[in-house]
This record gives structure tokens, C-alpha cells and sequence, in this order.
């Protein structure tokens, strides 16, 4: 076997290209945006004739419906899954032989209910093993996406499957998980994104919990918050996702005409947060073209809302990509131009405030409200005394409990959050937002006091 990863960072996640004997090739947990994996395969002039889920995502929309359309590849689908997809349901036990690669399909349930993880094996090889989430490198996993009375379930399924499903599996397994250090779907710290089963049994955190009662008290508590649009992915994998020959790509807009759609539109402002800063369209909702950008996207922007972009030096079918990665197939257009032709055409602009750690400083001592939006984790560890935290995440639904009557600095790791933060607050009609250019450590560099 040939095994290429790729990994998309944003999302933490990685898909595998297995190269197996006779220029075939399959594919494990391949996202929407296909088109690196048919040029990596041409490349080989490997085909790839098979494509291995191991769950319904939550992070993103599977692109094993794009694979079959394109290459007529064959979807091998975990049964308990019901996907809509033409497809072989594959069950626990299950084997099956691809061009002198055995794959064994392994019950690993506990990340969702149909999770299953497949063993490949060769002759001369030691056994992979493509595990989803149900063991990743330095964790596992979270089991809190389907419903709130179905975690502790899944919880408990996920400690059997850590402690059972590959057991008889030797410490020279590979291990290649799908979730990784940097996902939200998943529990875990490890920077690397394969290892060994004999590496993960001598320091996962999560096999060296051997009560399943204080697993079930304790795993819960290691997830991080989980992004909105998680809990509507699920079901958009079980259907038959839209193929992106079908999906109109967004026009180039003149500025007038961008101006006549953004009533019924969100604007989606991807330049970097100082552009965004300098002049942006009056509601705009700033998040910058970065890895975690399909992330913040799905997190802040409503489900199936239509979208307008402001790109700048963002590369368009890029920002088009990530955006269809998590479901967003509504695109109203995008400003040709920038907003250098929208001021060019006398249509609103405002600015935002970015200030340094002693300006901010100097704010804060006049009464101005600092306010956190990093996650829970974050904060604990270290924050500027007295900040509100309210986590990105959550606030456009608590802007109510921020206070009106005061100027408001925003501040996250380095800013861009940030940035999507004061346009939260714009948007909610708050007058006097600043932006804390460099985020914490900016303001930790410059020697001012922290707390945890």
C-alpha cells in the first residue's frame, strides 16, 4: 500500500488516498472539494475505484458522491448509517479484497452510532488501521453531535470500543485517524496526525482510563465547543449532497448590483481583519480567508442563507470550495472590483477600530469593557482581569448581556476572531468597538498584567 494523506487544517481532518496494486487506488473519508485527490491519482495514473466512509460526518459534507460521479467509484457505506446513497452497506465483520489488499470493517461505535474503522492488511506490510474518530492520535472523538440524551450512550460505546475493538491488533499497527489535534469533532492534543497503536497504548490519555463509570464522568468534559453547523451536517451526508457541476457559480457583481441583492443576502467580508478594518461594506460579517475559514463561516453564518463575498486577494474558488465544504451552496455573487468600485460608486462605507496593547490599556482604565471571545479553554488558562467572556461561537445570541453604554475592546489569540467579533457587534448596533490588533499576545508581550 501506498498511503497519501491530506490534510485540511482548518478542519483538523485527514483523508487518505491508498494506492493498492494495479494502478487502483480507494479513498478514506474524502471531503467535498474532490479535485486534489483526482490530481494526486492522475499523477500516480493510479484510478480510484473505491471510496471507504467510516461515519456520517458532522464537520463536513463527504465528497464520496462527487467520486462516484466523476470516476465511478464504488461507495462503501457503514449500514447503520441509511445513507441515501447508491451504495455497498457495510456492517461489523464485514471483509473484503481489493487488488491484494484484505480490508476488515470493525464495529467502532461510540463518535456516532454506525462508526466503523477499517483494518487493511498485505502481506508484507504491518496492518493499517483507518480509524475515523473512534481513536486519534493523543484521543478520541467527542460523543456529544447526535442528541444530548443519546452522550452518555455513546460515551459508554466509545470506552468499549477503546477498550475492545483492537485488542488484537499488534503495537506496529499504523494508525491513520480522520479526526485530529485542532478538530472540533474531536478530544485531543496530539500535533501529529499518524501514529502506532503501540505508541497510543503507551500515552493516550483516553486508554488509560479503566473504569468505564469515570470515563463517562470525565471524556465529556475534554470537548470543545461545538460548531452550529455540526448539527445539521449529519443529516445533509445521509442524503444525496448537490454535485458541484450542479451548483451555479457566484457572478461578478458590478457595485450597484451588489448593492440591490444584500437585502436578502449575508455579506461575507474574507479580506485580512486590517483591510476589513480600514473600510468595509455597513453589516458586512467579517471572517478572513484563512484555514479555519469554512469553520467561522459555518459557525456565524445562518443555514442556507444566500451569500455575497467581498474577497479582496482571496482566491475566489477557493472561498467557494470552503464554503460548499460546509453546505453552503447559496452564492449571490461576488464584488468585482473590492470595495475600491463600491466607494468609487458612492455607496456607504464604515471602519473599525484596531488599537495596540497600550492603547487598549489606556481604554480599559477609562472604563471601557474588555471582551474575551476566545474558547473556554483559552480564557481558563490566562485572560485580561475583568473581560466578559462570551466565546465567538455564542455571540450573536448573548450580545444582549454586553453592556451599551460603554466602548467595548474585543479580543481573541491575534485578531481575526476578533474581527468577526466587532462585526457581530456592528451588525447588532453596538457604536464604539475596538479590535486588540494582536489579540493576547499582544497584549501578554507588552507586559501587562493577566489572570487566570
Amino acid at each position: 500500500m501506498n498511503i497519501i494523506p491530506f490534510v485540511h487544517e482548518g478542519l483538523g481532518n485527514s483523508s487518505y488516498l491508498v494506492g493498492l496494486g494495479n494502478d487502483t487506488a480507494l479513498l478514506v473519508d474524502p471531503d467535498r472539494s474532490v479535485q486534489r485527490y483526482l490530481d494526486a491519482a492522475a499523477d500516480r495514473r493510479w484510478r480510484i475505484e473505491h471510496v471507504l466512509e467510516t461515519h456520517l460526518h458532522a464537520d463536513f459534507v463527504s465528497g464520496a458522491h462527487e467520486l462516484a460521479a466523476a470516476v465511478g467509484a464504488k461507495l462503501f457505506l457503514p449500514r447503520d448509517a441509511h445513507s441515501r446513497l447508491p451504495h455497498e452497506p457495510v456492517g461489523a465483520l464485514a471483509r473484503f479484497a481489493f487488488d491484494g489488499v484484505e480490508i476488515e470493517a470493525v464495529g467502532t461505535p461510540g463518535h456516532t452510532p454506525e462508526h466503523l474503522s477499517y483494518v487493511a492488511r498485505t502481506a508484507s506490510q504491518p496492518p493499517v488501521l483507518f480509524s475515523g474518530g473512534s481513536l486519534i492520535v493523543g484521543g478520541a472523538a467527542r460523543t456529544d453531535l447526535i442528541t444530548p440524551d443519546m452522550t452518555e450512550r455513546l460515551t459508554r460505546a466509545q470506552f468499549r470500543t477503546l477498550t475492545t475493538a483492537f485488542s488484537a491488533l499488534p503495537d506496529e499497527t499504523w494508525l491513520h485517524p480522520t479526526h485530529g489535534g485542532g478538530s472540533f469533532c474531536s478530544a485531543g492534543s496530539g500535533g501529529e496526525r499518524a501514529s502506532t497503536l503501540g505508541q497510543e497504548r503507551a500515552s493516550n490519555p483516553v486508554l488509560g482510563v479503566e473504569d468505564e463509570d469515570d470515563f463517562v464522568r470525565w471524556f465529556p468534559g475534554t470537548f470543545p465547543a461545538a460548531p452550529a453547523y455540526y448539527f445539521r451536517m449529519r443529516a445533509f451526508n445521509q442524503d444525496v449532497p448537490r454535485l458541484r457541476r450542479d451548483i451555479p457559480s457566484p457572478p461578478r457583481l458590478s457595485a450597484r448590483d451588489f448593492d440591490a441583492l444584500q437585502r436578502d443576502a449575508v455579506i461575507v467580508d474574507a479580506r485580512p481583519m486590517d483591510a476589513y478594518a480600514r473600510a468595509h461594506i455597513p453589516g458586512s460579517l467579517s471572517i478572513a480567508f484563512r484555514d479555519a475559514f469554512a469553520v467561522w463561516l459555518g459557525w456565524l453564518v445562518p443555514e442556507g442563507a444566500q451569500l455575497l463575498f467581498v474577497t479582496g486577494d482571496a482566491p475566489v474558488e477557493r472561498v467557494i470550495d470552503e464554503s460548499l465544504l460546509v453546505g453552503y451552496e447559496r452564492f449571490g455573487g461576488v464584488l468585482d472590483g473590492g470595495i475600491d468600485v463600491w466607494e468609487a460608486a458612492w455607496l456607504p462605507v464604515t471602519d473599525s477600530r484596531m488599537a495596540d496593547a497600550a492603547e487598549v490599556r489606556g481604554s480599559l482604565l477609562a472604563g471601557a469593557t474588555a471582551l474575551d471571545v476566545r474558547e473556554r479553554d483559552e480564557y481558563a488558562a490566562e485572560h485580561i482581569p475583568g473581560a466578559i467572556h462570551v466565546p465567538l461561537g455564542e455571540l450573536a445570541r448573548r450580545v444582549d448581556e454586553l453592556p451599551d453604554d460603554r466602548p467595548i475592546v474585543a479580543y481573541c489569540g491575534h485578531g481575526e476572531r476578533a474581527a468577526s467579533a466587532t462585526s457581530l457587534l456592528e451588525r447588532a448596533g453596538h457604536k464604539v468597538v475596538t479590535n486588540l490588533d494582536g489579540g493576547m499576545g499582544a497584549w501578554r508581550d507588552a507586559g501587562f498584567a493577566t489572570e487566570r
